[in-house]
């Protein structure tokens, strides 16, 4: 079993203050293969410490010498890919074919994104006679979570290095060893001493001291509404900004049209990718009335056509759970939809039938769904969808809308008119067209509960950005 005893401090691999340890278990087995090392607000006083001196010089680094750094970055991720690949699948589950293809891909994505965007950014420009500057920031904390890790970690490093800030990250204990490979990557690229900075810990030590930091200037989190609200609470005690990418129940509206077989079958494949574990999944979906039966038997083909299993398979659609956290959460959430009223119609609680070892869970649809049942409100972060019923065009948008979340939202359909029309009316910081992506260019956040600020491409990297004016 490998053992990461080190932090990434100024340009160091340094040992914690006090010297204590984490399983990383691997989802599938259930087993430890690797231990890393828990920081304390000492270590990120370090690391903040080291930030703060190389934001001096980062900051006023040419655009070239950023544009040439990114560059490095790409081609040393590139290098090593299928590691990356690799350690994403072992640490938090995700199948081989998917870590590889969408996982490890959308992080050198982001990647890549930032390169353009600062190849073509303009920092200062002439504005009714004053001078308007676009400036970093300042060091910037960043905690992130395990369902999408390097996903999240490169969204924000990257515009923040492209900007010109410095950097602290406290990435999930759950899923950390792809932040590891990524700082060993950035050291290969020659990122300069102190403008990355590594420490491994718990939210309410390590990530709370960041929070409280009087020295880091931003900080930037993506997890749970629980989560960001501690952070939002602790930052505001030195009024830095805060931007937040947080929970989601996303809604999808299925028009009532010939395409609907299809659009059940693809909605359930996009909800249930990743295990059900993404942010933005669309967990709610809500259906013409009048077609409930038909639906339920396009959602019972859909799911049955899912293979769960070791995700070192190449062929295998859904790996296990993270934890044995979220796998006891899921299935709580299961047996609370049945003992609200639900109809499962495939799934239920358990593991799926000869996986009897590992955090698999049944993937589950529920159909006779109402919008105030515990399965509609609470994100599950699991393989679970709930089926809605609707009657009217009007009562399918104010379904949609009527929770506390507001990340993303799809509508499915053959009219485009009406597409737009209902996409317009949703209120949600990303919605999708008959499942068109926005992939790295496009930007990311939510209304409501679901956060604040947004992410990728120019929006990330103005999140990274004070604005000055200089009079006369």
């Amino acid at each position: 079993m490998k053992k990461y005893s080190n932090f990434y401090i100024d340009g160091q691999w340094v040992a914690p203050e006090q010297p204590k340890y984490i399983d990383v278990i691997n989802p599938a087995t259930e087993q430890p293969f690797a231990e890393v090392a828990l920081g304390s607000a000492v270590d990120v006083d370090r690391a903040v410490a080291a930030a703060r001196k190389a934001f001096e010089t980062y900051s006023e680094t040419p655009v070239r010498e950023r544009l040439a750094m990114l560059s490095r970055i790409v081609k040393v991720y590139e290098k090593r890919y299928d590691e990356m690949a690799q350690t994403i699948s072992q640490e938090m589950g995700a199948p081989i074919t998917m870590a590889t293809q969408q996982q490890a891909a959308v992080g050198l994505g982001h990647i890549r994104t930032a390169y353009k965007v600062l190849k073509n950014y303009t920092f200062e420009h002439i504005h009714e006679g004053n001078t308007i500057r676009k400036e970093p920031i300042g060091v910037c904390g960043f905690i992130t979570p395990w369902n999408w890790p390097i996903n999240q970690i490169a969204s924000k490093v990257s515009p923040a290095l492209a900007a010109g800030c410095t950097i602290v990250l406290k990435p999930s204990e759950i899923a950390p060893l792809s932040a590891i490979l990524l700082t060993e990557i950035l050291e290969e690229a020659g990122v300069p001493a102190g403008v990355f900075n590594l420490v491994q810990g718990y939210g309410p030590e390590v990530g709370e001291a960041m929070s409280r930091h009087p020295e880091i200037d931003m900080m930037s989190f993506t997890g749970s509404t629980r989560g960001g609200i501690a952070v939002a609470k602790a930052a505001a005690e030195t009024v830095k900004r805060v931007g937040q990418e947080l929970g989601g129940k996303s809604p999808h509206i299925l028009l009532d049209d010939d395409a609907l077989g299809d659009n059940v079958f693809k909605g359930i494949q996009h909800c249930m990718s990743n295990t059900g574990q993404s942010c933005n999944a669309p967990t709610r979906m809500l259906i013409p009335a009048h077609r409930r039966a038909e639906i339920t038997e396009y959602a019972i083909k859909a799911v049955e056509d899912l293979s769960v299993g070791d995700p070192t398979n190449p062929d295998i659609d859904l790996g296990p759970l993270v934890s044995e956290a979220q796998f006891d959460k899921v299935q709580d959430l299961i047996q609370k939809g049945i003992d609200e009223g639900a109809t499962t119609i495939i799934g239920g609680v358990g593991r799926p039938d000869g996986l009897n070892q590992g955090y698999y869970s049944r993937p589950t649809v529920f159909a006779d769904v109402n919008n105030d049942m515990t399965i509609a409100r609470e994100e599950i972060f699991g393989p679970v969808i709930a089926i809605i019923n609707y009657d009217s065009e009007e009562e399918a948008v104010a379904i949609a809308n009527d929770t506390e979340y507001g990340l993303a939202a799809y509508v499915s359909g053959k009219d485009r008119e009406t597409l737009e029309r209902i996409a317009r009316k949703l209120r949600a910081g990303q919605v999708h067209l008959n499942m068109t992506g926005g992939g790295t260019d496009s930007p990311f956040g939510g209304y409501k509960q679901s956060g604040n600020g947004r992410e990728k491409s120019i929006w990330g990297l103005e999140e990274f950005l004070e604005v000055k004016t200089i009079c006369g």
